[in-house]
């Protein structure tokens, strides 16, 4: 099919409030058709009622969690000290705050899901290619998270049985127990999925103090341990300030932009429920850099506390907490990371997939079955084995993720901010023929700026513990700045190729 102009848009189509939010007016027919179900529709303006405290509470939420403490406390491991890994986490959440906003920017004004919102882009039917990728990433961390809580239920049982079930018989490197409490996590969690998103929700009301009390517990338990909070900040760093830090300096801080890059592509699913634009904004700016920085000093000086009571960090904190020999204690550390990863995992994990998946079959894929679909693929891509060691955790997972996730991010900034200046039309967002049709439902402007975007930003890594090598050696230079130049690749190429075929996107 041949690109079709710009359509004139009905003038009942959508309305705009004097706050600058629109939705489909009053009485007009909502989109329907192959390319719209419930869950994909724009949420009506009177629906949009989260504050910034509920945009504020879900980072609490969401940063307060076994992944993020691991984070902080891998930097450690590979030879930071607590100010370098504090320092590098806090940078790396005040960039990836600027896309967060941008993106997320479309939630509250149209009320629509990432997977709708980069249809704008990418096509009707294009955004299934970027929907697909992420809901991809979210199966990945949906397995971490699950191997996690998993691990917690092993050591938790380790400690009440004994033997019997700490030094059960191996299986594929690990104990036959740790696979049976990895099966009996995900199966928790799926059974919640089934019960639906309100028991979800009531997680997420008192999960995220609970977490970080517990945190608070766990730095008072490892100062006792060490003689006091003098160790704690006492490890130096093995890399120094010079050009042994610099050099890991770069990786590190483009892993930890990956971290959250998944967030700031599918945030309009949150977004898109808040009241305005200055709760979001706010709700974020004062959510995420402020409680993912405490939550990672908490870490590192667990970690670098470990490392002088213990001779080496210990940057998992399930096993530093199977080494006390409180019952009690140990009871209390592991059912909070039981509880934190079961509350993050679901919110963060299952919504955008679910979305994603939808999306790619809206009349056949309801939410609760694109979130099925995550928990299977979630055991499929072997999360035990991106979670074995901090180097191929934060360099070769979160690295690649965002350096591919970057990518999405520039195109979609560059077409919504730049060229279309936020203006973007509902109805045509759902159907085939409109101005989001392009060929045959896909722009490929778009997916030339994201291959070669994402070639650049991840064609010279080295994908190690995955496979031995890097695709291709002469971009290895590129590679400790995936994320950057993944987005500032497909952000210049994009808009280049959108003003050269003389399409810029006409207002709606």
């Amino acid at each position: 099919m041949t690109e079709t102009a710009p359509t004139a848009i009905p003038p009942s189509a959508q309305v705009t409030l004097a706050d600058g939010r629109v939705e489909i007016a009053p009485g007009a027919p909502a989109p329907s058709g192959p390319y719209a179900n419930e869950d994909l529709l724009p949420v009506p303006a009177a629906k949009r009622t989260w504050t910034t405290y509920n945009f504020s509470a879900l980072w609490v939420g969401m940063a307060h969690n076994t992944a993020s403490w691991t984070l902080a406390s891998g930097l450690i491991a590979v030879g930071m000290d607590w100010k370098q890994a504090v320092f590098t986490i806090a940078l790396a959440n005040l960039i990836v705050l600027v896309p967060m906003l941008l993106t997320g920017h479309a939630g509250p004004k149209y009320g629509i899901p990432f997977p709708v919102f980069a249809r704008a882009s990418f096509g009707v039917r294009g955004a299934n290619l970027p929907a697909v990728v992420r809901a991809l990433v979210a199966c990945g961390w949906f397995g971490i998270q699950t191997w996690i809580g998993g691990e917690a239920i092993f050591f938790l049982a380790g400690k009440l049985i004994g033997d019997r079930w700490s030094g059960a018989a191996h299986i594929g490197g690990y104990a036959w127990s740790m696979w049976l409490s990895f099966a009996i996590f995900w199966a928790l969690q799926v059974a919640i999925i089934l019960r639906g998103m309100e028991t979800i929700r009531r997680f997420e009301n008192w999960a995220a103090p609970f977490v970080l009390v517990g945190a608070f517990v766990m730095l008072w338990w490892m100062s006792d341990q060490a003689g006091g909070v003098g160790p704690l900040f006492g490890q130096p760093s093995k890399l120094g300030w010079g050009g042994d830090f610099w050099k890991l300096f770069w990786p590190s801080l483009m892993g930890m932009i990956g971290f959250w890059s998944t967030l700031s592509l599918n945030i309009p699913d949150f977004t898109r429920y808040g009241r305005s634009q200055r709760a979001q904004t706010l709700g974020q700016a004062f959510g995420l850099p402020t409680t993912m920085t405490l939550f990672a000093f908490l870490s590192v000086l667990v970690t670098s506390g470990s490392q002088a009571v213990y001779g080496e960090p210990v940057w998992d904190p399930v096993q530093l907490a199977a080494k006390t020999d409180n019952v009690v204690g140990l009871i209390y550390a592991l059912v909070t990371v039981l509880v934190a990863t079961l509350s993050v995992n679901i919110a963060a994990n299952l919504v955008s997939p679910a979305f994603d998946f939808s999306n790619v079959a809206p009349r056949k894929v309801s939410f609760r079955t694109g979130a099925l679909i995550t928990a299977v693929l979630a055991v499929l891509i072997f999360p035990w084995r991106l979670y074995s060691d901090p180097q191929g955790y934060i360099f070769t997972w979160l690295g690649l993720v965002g350096g591919l996730l970057g990518t999405v991010a520039g195109i979609l900034v560059a077409d919504y901010w730049f060229l279309r200046r936020t203006r973007l039309d509902l109805a045509d967002l759902y159907r085939a023929g409109g101005r989001y049709w392009y060929a045959g439902g896909w722009n490929w402007r778009a997916v030339a700026a994201f291959l070669v975007g994402g070639v650049l930003a991840v064609g010279g890594a080295d994908f190690h513990p995955l496979i031995d090598g890097r695709p291709i050696p002469a971009l290895s230079p590129l590679a400790d700045y995936g994320w950057a130049v993944g987005l500032g690749t497909s952000l210049v190429l994009y808009v280049v190729l959108t003003l050269a075929s003389g399409r810029r996107p006409a207002a709606a």
